[in-house]
């Protein structure tokens, strides 16, 4: 399959058609260019807290609420894209209000329109301290024509018995959508995402925002690069490094995937981390060893 990871930039918008016209060039272009997979960013539907206009979209806590009002009409919109051109899309997350606070959460659509969603699941210091934006829902592995996906958003890439829960349940394909306002976030997520495609032999796939937001400070820096990583063995590059766009600069990263290789990688690779997974625990189970030199 081709897959296609977006460097997504943050638009303000007059009006939801203004919207609806960015978001179906994008799906538009990857799809023409043969992308079954399309994976958008954490955070990226924050663009739609300009609709509010800006004594709105500068608010923290209004942009949520205003981002949220719309998810009905982005549900349909992405439905309709997903079935236009019969392709999978990871839209991009936004805050979602099934309680009395939002958790961030990103929905995932297929040619028959809203398959489910994935709430993130460990919020970092902004979400707890500043935004209350708080976890839900349980980890959700998506079982498609495609292949088998999970979805750890951003920080959750982080935590490497998430992504192995995904794995542990058939995940071939993890996604990792980001928003991270330095280089040093975006590098933590990056290096997240290939950890976890070496450890589970597995494809990771890293969507981020980037480039300035003026109209919502609390998306007002966005620093990245969209990229496909792999196992770095046989058949995959040395690197880990399938594909990749340049640094904060907006476009599709391409590549293609065959996910019999990833099977026989788990079965024979020059490595076997996939399968080795398990003999961590005896080993922890022994008591630890403690040398005090003085």
């Amino acid at each position: 399959m081709k897959i296609a990871a977006a460097a997504y930039p943050l638009t303000e918008f007059a009006s939801f058609a203004e919207y609806d016209a960015k978001l179906t060039a994008w799906v538009d272009e990857a799809a023409g260019q043969g992308a079954q997979l399309l994976v958008f960013p954490e955070y990226g539907a924050m663009e739609l807290a300009s609709l509010g206009g800006r004594a709105v979209s500068m608010d923290i806590e209004a942009a949520l609420h205003e981002v949220a009002r719309h998810q009905p009409a982005v549900d349909a919109l992405y439905s309709k894209l997903a079935a236009k051109h019969g392709v999978y899309i990871l839209g991009a997350s936004g805050p979602a209000f099934d309680g009395k606070r939002p958790s961030n959460r990103a929905v995932f659509y297929g040619p028959a329109g809203v398959l489910g969603h994935q709430d993130k699941q460990i919020m970092t210091r902004f979400e707890r301290e500043t935004w209350d934006v708080v976890p839900d829902g349980p980890l959700t592995l998506f079982d498609t024509p495609l292949g088998k996906i999970g979805v750890m958003i951003c920080y959750d890439s982080e935590f490497p018995l998430l992504a192995r829960a995904l794995v542990e349940a058939g995940a071939e394909i993890l996604l990792a959508p980001s928003c991270t306002d330095s280089a040093a976030g975006f590098t933590r997520v990056r290096l997240g995402s290939m950890a976890r495609a070496m450890e589970n032999q597995c494809i990771t796939v890293h969507s981020p925002t980037v480039g300035d937001c003026a109209f919502c400070p609390a998306v007002d820096q966005n620093h990245g690069r969209a990229a496909i990583y792999t196992p770095p063995d046989r058949g995959f590059p040395a690197s880990g490094i399938l594909a990749e766009t340049d640094y904060d600069a907006p476009g599709w990263a391409y590549g293609e995937v065959d996910l019999a290789a990833i099977a026989d990688l788990r079965r024979d690779g020059g490595v076997l981390n996939h399968l080795h997974w398990a003999e961590q625990a005896p080993r922890l189970a022994q008591p630890l060893r403690q040398v005090t030199t003085r």
